[in-house]
Formats: C-alpha cells, structure tokens, sequence
C-alpha cells in the first residue's frame, strides 16, 4: 500500500511552495473537493512509485482516504507539479484508466540496419479493481525483425485482474523502412543564363 501524509491546507498556494508543500484537492465518491496539500519530497517519491494508476493512500490525522493521481498542473518553466488533484475511489469497484506503455529491449531490424522503431501507442484503456492496476506495461520490441512485423494491443501481456479496453487490432509498434536522404541537384539560375546569351548577342553584332 502506498501512503502519503497530507495536512488540511492553509495559507496561499505562494507559502505552502515557500515551505515546499504542494496544494493539492482530494473529491469524488459525492463528496465536495477538500483543499489540503502534501510534502514535495513525499509527493516525488509517490508518483515515481504510483504514477497515476496506482492507489494512493492519503492520511490527514487520523482519517485514510484511498485515491488515484487523478490531475496534475506543472509550472510551465520548470515543471515542477504545482497542484494535485486527487480522485476518492472505491476499492471495491473497477477503474478504466489510461496506462502507459514501457517498451523495452531492441528491434532485431533495427539492429540490422533495415529500418527504425516506430512506436504509434504510448498508453492504452484497461480495466481493473484499484489494487490490481498496473503502473504501466511494458512492451518487448526485440521481435520485429523485419519491415512486415508488427506488435498489436492484443499482443499485450496484461496481468491477472486486468482487462483491454483498447482495440485489440490496434498497432502499437511496427518497423518503418529507412528513407535515404537523396542530394538535391542545384537549381539552374536562369538569370545568369539569360545575361550569358544577351551577352553573346551583343558581341556578335
């Protein structure tokens, strides 16, 4: 279970930052957004370790709220997470989320020269109770060996509990031939060539 410590907010969003507190809501399950705000630090930590498809337990005194990372706002600079939204979810009900995609390895045809990876899917619509949602999934290339192979949503290996919402037929990654770049003949200047001729005309008479 992953827990994180959360404290009912006061103060501007400007001095919760000063004390490296990040302003975050929690809502959902008909009940009204409650303005609290959690530890930086603590906050990294979770994401890297929940993203937002994992459970998050948060704690405020004595009371314990399961949510997911519903939404987050960045600081268009530096992207630091300037706010959090979390969603009250029900651990006894299933979620659709978006989950992504962690490709690993490399593409045999990649590795011989025949063409580059190219990944169309990076997340995919699944759906599972709350404690059996993956972090995300990961995808191993090293298959494709030629230009016809492919890799398809249904090809996916999902884990116990979860189940595609994605189109199944969907491709998700493939091989694209390499494109040589072909050198540009220069473009005649036809001006150059007109003053020559005029030139020639001239000197003729």
């Amino acid at each position: 279970m992953i827990t994180l410590e959360a404290k009912q907010r006061t103060g501007s969003p400007a001095a919760l930052r000063e004390q490296e507190m990040i302003p975050a809501v929690y809502y959902g399950a008909g009940k009204d957004a409650v303005s609290i705000a959690v530890p930086v630090k603590e906050f990294t930590k979770v994401l890297k370790e929940a993203g937002e498809t994992t459970p998050v337990t948060l704690t405020i005194g004595g009371e314990k709220i399961s949510t997911i990372i519903h939404d987050m706002q960045h600081n268009h600079i530096t992207g630091a997470v300037t706010h959090i939204d979390f969603l009250i979810i029900n651990m006894k009900v299933e979620l659709e989320v978006s989950v992504p995609l962690e490709f690993i390895g490399v593409a045999e045809a990649e590795k011989n020269g025949l063409g580059t990876l190219t990944k169309a899917v990076h997340e995919v619509q699944v759906s599972a109770l709350p404690d059996h949602l993956p972090h995300s999934l990961e995808i191993d290339v090293t298959g494709l060996a030629t230009l016809e192979d492919q890799i398809h949503v249904k090809d996916i290996k999902l884990p116990k509990g979860v189940t595609m919402i994605t189109d199944g037929e969907e491709v998700v990654a493939m091989i694209a031939r390499f494109v040589e770049e072909t050198e540009e003949a220069p473009a005649l200047d036809l001006s150059a060539i007109e003053v020559e001729k005029k030139g020639k005309t001239e000197d003729e008479e």
